[in-house]
Order: structure tokens, then sequence, then C-alpha cells
């Protein structure tokens, strides 16, 4: 898509809704010796999220993953919008559109792999990291220059906000 159409798009969106293995951590878990699994989240990341919610942005993270420390952090961020333990996406997305009156049109939704898929066919921006599978890749209108895990849910929002003007506003720094 051309750069033209994609600032059309960034500048429609009012939410914005992440993956978080291969999106928010870099897909890869550490397993300790008692059978607990860490993941590692990226703190640009972390900053972008909460800004966009501070300047009433809809933010949510959908997941398969059940990671209690995962729901600990995104509700630290002001996040309200988390669903953990999804294996079909779409109930959790549908509900969350419902619940803030949004259209598809008005979500970015960013997915790195193929439970991604459906939300990809269905908001207005479908967007991945860098490294997503093949199919992903195919799929995505917009895809980050930066690999999931490493910042590229701050490269979309902060393109997002730079485009709409929020970014650095003044408004964006009262908190």
């Amino acid at each position: 898509m051309n750069e033209t159409n994609i600032f059309e798009q960034l500048a429609g969106i009012r939410a914005f809704v992440f993956d978080i293995d291969g999106v928010l951590t870099a897909g890869q878990v550490l397993v300790t010796e008692e059978g607990h699994q860490l993941r590692s989240v990226n703190i640009k990341d972390g900053y972008a999220l909460q800004h966009a919610v501070k300047l009433g942005y809809h933010v949510a993270v959908i997941s398969g993953g059940r990671s209690q420390g995962m729901q600990h952090r995104f509700q630290g961020l002001g996040l309200s919008d988390i669903h953990l333990g999804q294996s079909h996406k779409v109930e959790a997305y549908e509900a969350f559109k419902a619940k803030h009156g949004l259209s598809d049109a008005q979500i970015a939704y960013m997915g790195d792999d193929m439970p991604d898929l459906p939300l990809l066919e269905r908001v207005g921006l479908p967007c991945c990291p860098a490294d997503a599978c093949t199919d992903v890749l195919e799929a995505a209108t917009y895809i980050s220059p930066i690999a999931g895990g490493y910042g590229c849910a701050r490269e979309l929002i902060e393109r997002t906000l730079k485009i709409q003007g929020t970014w650095l506003s003044e408004e964006s720094h009262r908190w």
C-alpha cells in the first residue's frame, strides 16, 4: 500500500488492539526449573500503550496466553480491555468494539501468527511486526519495520499519534 493510503488510514484510527506473544513480547518463553514461564516486554511499547490510553484512545490486548504477569503489566499501564485465554479472538474483539462503539475502520490490530488472521481480516488497519509469519505478512496492510517485542507497538502508536497531531500535544504531557 502506498504512503498516502497509510496516512489516511492512520488518521482515522481511534483504537489499537494487540496480540501479546510475538508482538508485545519477542515470542520467546523462558521456562524455569519450577515450570514458571517468563516473558520479556519492551518498555518503549509500554510507554506508548499508556500514553495512548491517557490521550483517550481505546487500547486492548487479546491473547491466547493466560499469563497473570501479563495481566498485571497491562493493568498497570492503564489498559482495561485485557482478554487472555482467547483461543478464538473474534469474540473478544467484537465485545471490545461494541463496548466502545467503534467501527472496524477505526481499529488497528497488530498480530504475528496464524491465530491472528481472523482479526487481521476484520479490522480497518491490519498490522504486523517485521518478523511475523508469511501468511500474516501477506494479510497485513501495514508492516512495522520493527520486530515483535522490540518496539513495534510503540512504532505503530507513535506514527499514528504523530499523524493525528497528538503525540507531542500539550495535553499529552498533563499527567
